[in-house]
């Protein structure tokens, strides 16, 4: 999903009070906490990935999460990722009608 400024704009504000739900220690980026955070953003659609580790390579490691989990990463900030993925049920999606106003 390719989203424009606002929109990413839209969904920092709203993963700002987050805590970061999954941690990338010393093992990297597993298929674990790849099952993991894709369960997660089923859960929550806005989640927060901190890199522990492998600080010089999380830009890639963060494309390799994003096309993993089929997430959008709206930000890296610091050494966290947020990550989106709208929920599969239509009426269990939060930010939706928003960042439909702001597609334009």
């Amino acid at each position: 999903m390719e989203i424009n400024a606002k929109q990413r704009k839209l969904l920092e504000r709203n993963a700002q009070p987050l805590s970061p739900l999954v941690q990338v220690g010393g093992a990297g980026v597993t298929e674990n906490q790849i099952a993991q955070i894709s369960r997660l953003l089923g859960e929550h659609e806005l989640i927060k990935v901190k890199f522990n580790e492998f600080k010089d390579e999380k830009h890639e490691l963060s494309g390799e999460i994003a096309e993993k989990t089929q997430s959008t990463a709206v930000r890296l900030i610091g050494n966290v990722l947020i990550l989106y993925r709208p929920a599969k049920e239509e009426k269990d999606r939060q930010f939706e009608k928003e960042l439909n106003k702001l597609a334009k």
